[in-house]
C-alpha cells in the first residue's frame, strides 16, 4: 500500500492516529519537501515516528517517482505531505502513477492552509479562486494571476493568495552549466507579497487591473497558522506595506484579499486583527 499522508501545518504533533499509524508500519517514509514546510525539522518528526525519513525533493517525485513506488504493491510505503495531500498537483500526479502501476493508495487528510485561513475569521464558502503570487527576478514581474483576483471581486469573493517557496532551485548560470549548485531556501513574506502588488498598480503592469485591487483593498496576513506563534494582521495593503517585516515574524506566510461580500459577523471578527485599530490605541 502507498499511503499519502497529510502532516498539517504546523508541527510533529499535527498528524493524525490513522497517519501516524500508517507511518509507524510502513518499511519507506518519504517526506515531499517543495510545496511547503512544517516548523519543525526532519529529526523531530524521526524521533516522533521512531523512524528514518528521506527528504523526497521536486526532482526525486517529479521524475523518480518509480523508486517511491517500487515494490509498494508488496511492502507499506509513506508518502508524507505538509498539509493535505490534495494540496498540490505534484500529489495528485503521484496517485496516479502509483494506480497506474497497479499500486493500492490510501489518502489519509489533514488540515491545510486552504481551510485554516477560516482562522481569519472569513467564512470558506466565500472564498473564489486561490490564486498563487511568484517572487518577482529582475528581468521578470508576472501579473498573469491578478485576472483571477479580478474575477473573484467581480462575484464579491475573498481571495487566497499562496506566496511563493524556492527549495533546492538552480540559479541560471549553475541551471545553464550543469552544476548540481542551489540556492539557499526563501519563503515570500507578507510584507515582499504586499510590496509587489504595489509594484504591478503604480507601475500600471499589464495584466493589471483596478477591478481586482487598489491600495485601499482590505488584505488579511496570515503566519504559521495552526501553530502557537500564529500571527493574524488586517489592514488595506497601503496599511500592511507600513508594518514592519519583523512584526509577521518567520514562515510561513500566506495573505487574503478581501471581497465586497463581506458579512458583518466577518468584519467584526477581523477587527481584532486590524492594524490601524492597534495604532490608535497606542
Amino acid at each position: 500500500m502507498l499511503y499519502v499522508i497529510g502532516l498539517g501545518l504546523s508541527d510533529e504533533k499535527d498528524i493524525t492516529v490513522n497517519g501516524l499509524e500508517a507511518v509507524r508500519k510502513s518499511e519507506r517514509i518519504y517526506l515531499e519537501a517543495y510545496t511547503s514546510i512544517l516548523l519543525v525539522d526532519v529529526p523531530k518528526l524521526e524521533e516522533f515516528y521512531g523512524k528514518s525519513v528521506t527528504v523526497a525533493d521536486r526532482d526525486m517525485v517529479e521524475t523518480e517517482s518509480d523508486a517511491i513506488l517500487d515494490r509498494a504493491s508488496e511492502i507499506d510505503v509513506s508518502f508524507l505531505v505538509v498539509g493535505d495531500p490534495y494540496g498540490a498537483t505534484t500529489h495528485t500526479d503521484l496517485i496516479l502513477r502509483a494506480r497506474n502501476a497497479g499500486v493500492p493508495v490510501k489518502v489519509i487528510h489533514n488540515a491545510s492552509i486552504m481551510n485554516a485561513a477560516g482562522a481569519s475569521g472569513l467564512q470558506l464558502y466565500n472564498f473564489g479562486q486561490t490564486v498563487s503570487i511568484p517572487f518577482f527576478t529582475e528581468t521578470w514581474k508576472p501579473a498573469s494571476f491578478v485576472p483571477r483576483i479580478a474575477d473573484n471581486m467581480r462575484t464579491g469573493s475573498h481571495t487566497l493568495l499562496l506566496l511563493d517557496i524556492k527549495v533546492k532551485e538552480q540559479s541560471i548560470e549553475n541551471l545553464a552549466r550543469g552544476k548540481k549548485i542551489f540556492e539557499p531556501p526563501r519563503y515570500m513574506s507578507v510584507s515582499t507579497a504586499v510590496n509587489q502588488l504595489l509594484t504591478l498598480l503604480e507601475e500600471g503592469a499589464e495584466g493589471y487591473t483596478e477591478e481586482a485591487y487598489t491600495k485601499d483593498t482590505l488584505a488579511i496576513s496570515l503566519s504559521r497558522v495552526g501553530s502557537d506563534q500564529q500571527v493574524i494582521k488586517a489592514g488595506t495593503l497601503a496599511e500592511l506595506a507600513e508594518v514592519d517585516e519583523e512584526e509577521f515574524g518567520p514562515p510561513l506566510h500566506s495573505m487574503i484579499l478581501v471581497g465586497s461580500r463581506l458579512h458583518d459577523l466577518e468584519a467584526e471578527f477581523i477587527e481584532a486583527f486590524s492594524v490601524s485599530t492597534k495604532e490608535k490605541s497606542q
